[in-house]
């Protein structure tokens, strides 16, 4: 019998590494085997998947949210480099978790793309989850040598609050990227501007009051005409772009450098080679935060249980909303939920969620040798 873990994070609990390792235990006290792939869909976690899959930890120190000096990581394999905003200036490097709606910024990302071409990749990997900034990606594009200036001439900060204000932007000394493919792995369709642009979706989640949403979309849009009479004709066009909305912008600062934005679930599973591993498996075993309605949408799990077919797939997660007649359309022989072994929230409690995946392991190991187990 043989087993393939290949789980996605478990959000404020478990690494996707570390979900994998729980499981395998449990299936290990039980006889069974397991080989591990961790997984990511573009969003947090992304570097540690390519890390886990045999890619090169690379060091880097860049601005976090707030624009303070921290350590992060990327991760390099095979001519291609993977970058992520969560570990840079993601919503986790905001100091005490305050947050900075107009005040963050994406800085740090566009530094760790500086570090990483460096090495000479021939192919850049943008990881946009978890973005703390709303910031059109001025930060990013910043720290490649793009400078934003007032009426005046008057250089500005690189942050939300500078949205409005921005005129100009000189691009004539920006770091070269002739040579190197640019991909966002994102599964955000949002375009920029709008009732579901950056702002006035994701701008709520990061801080941002009612008419802080709308100064916010503004500026977006005013950042866009500044970059249009700048020497950017598809500014435009590239806002209205789907997924030029994700990480508060960055996904719009990306296709103005040239990137492609494709699936992050197809192209993750692509980029670990999910299908090698899934040569002469017997049962795949895949896992998130949460199954829920929003799961059959292009989400990683359901993505997997699709390639994987048909081999059959099981799923665990935190909290499941999906009855049992829906686990087959969503590709799922069965969903084991941590819900249905404790009344405590498991969310941000590692040790209660890493001990439920191991028991939970232990019984689809139980079930794949014969000795059915119930919840």
């Amino acid at each position: 019998m043989r087993v393939l873990l290949a789980p996605d994070k478990f959000k404020a609990s478990l690494t996707a590494t570390e979900v994998a390792e729980r499981l395998a235990q449990g299936l290990a006290s039980v006889g069974i085997d397991s080989c591990r792939l961790p997984l990511a869909d573009g969003g947090d976690g992304s570097v540690d998947a390519a890390i886990a899959a045999g890619f090169a930890p690379h060091p880097v120190t860049v601005a976090g949210a707030a624009g303070t000096p921290r350590s992060g990581r990327i991760a390099v394999g095979d001519g291609t480099a993977v970058v992520e905003v969560a570990n840079t200036c993601g919503l986790t490097t905001l100091p005490s978790g305050r947050l900075l709606a107009l005040d963050a910024t994406s800085l740090g990302m566009g530094q760790a793309i500086s570090q990483a071409l460096r090495l000479r990749p021939r192919r850049l990997v943008l990881a946009l989850g978890g973005s703390a900034s709303t910031d059109g990606g001025m930060g990013l594009l910043a720290a490649l040598g793009f400078t934003f200036a007032d009426a005046n001439g008057i250089q500005l900060r690189a942050c939300g609050r500078s949205l409005a204000r921005v005129h100009t932007v000189d691009s004539s000394r920006v770091v070269r990227l002739t040579g190197v493919e640019i991909v966002v792995a994102s599964d955000v369709t949002n375009p920029l501007l709008g009732s579901d642009g950056a702002a006035a979706v994701y701008g709520p989640q990061k801080g941002a009051t009612d008419a802080e949403v709308r100064f916010l979309d503004a500026g977006l849009g005013n950042l866009v005409r500044a970059f249009a009479r700048s020497g950017y004709p598809d500014a435009m066009a590239n806002a209205a772009t789907a997924g030029a909305g994700s990480a508060g912008g960055m996904g719009f600062a990306a296709l103005l450098l040239g990137a492609r934005i494709v699936s992050g679930a197809e192209f993750f599973l692509d980029l670990l080679d999910f299908d090698r591993h899934l040569s002469g498996v017997d049962l795949v075993v895949t896992g998130e935060g949460s199954i829920d309605a929003q799961t059959a949408h292009g989400k990683l799990a359901t993505v997997l249980a699709r390639r994987a077919h048909p081999v059959p797939v099981v799923a665990v997660a935190g909290r499941n909303i999906l009855s049992p007649d829906q686990w087959g359309p969503a590709g799922f022989t069965a969903v084991y939920s941590l819900g249905d072994y404790t009344d405590r929230d498991t969310a941000g409690d590692p040790e209660l969620t890493g001990q439920l995946l191991t028991r939970i392991g232990s019984q689809i190991g139980q079930l794949l040798t014969g000795a059915f187990a119930r919840p």
